[in-house]
């Protein structure tokens, strides 16, 4: 393998939590990866949800209604499916 002229590691990162860094004083793009990377890692969701407590009956409660809802939408979605395979096949 060749070596690189000029060519530097960059120095490895130790710290913790969600980082951007700033080049050419380029905010505007800093701040968007910034608010990327906070979506992405769902920061935002965790903090709202630990913001008060929740029993735990509550959380089984919306976790089975949330089962419900996806197997509801599954079924429908299914049924959808059958008719039209139905329909393009005559």
């Amino acid at each position: 393998m060749k070596k690189r002229r000029n060519f530097r590691k960059r120095p490895k990162d130790n710290s913790q939590g969600l980082q951007v860094k700033v080049f050419n004083n380029n905010v505007d793009e800093a701040l968007r990866r910034l608010k990327r990377k906070v979506k992405n890692a769902d920061l935002l969701q965790d903090l709202r949800k630990k913001e008060y407590y929740t029993k735990p009956s509550k959380i089984r409660r919306e976790k089975r209604n949330l089962a419900k809802l996806r197997n509801q939408y599954n079924i429908q979605k299914e049924k959808n499916n059958y008719w039209y395979s139905r329909k393009n096949n005559r």
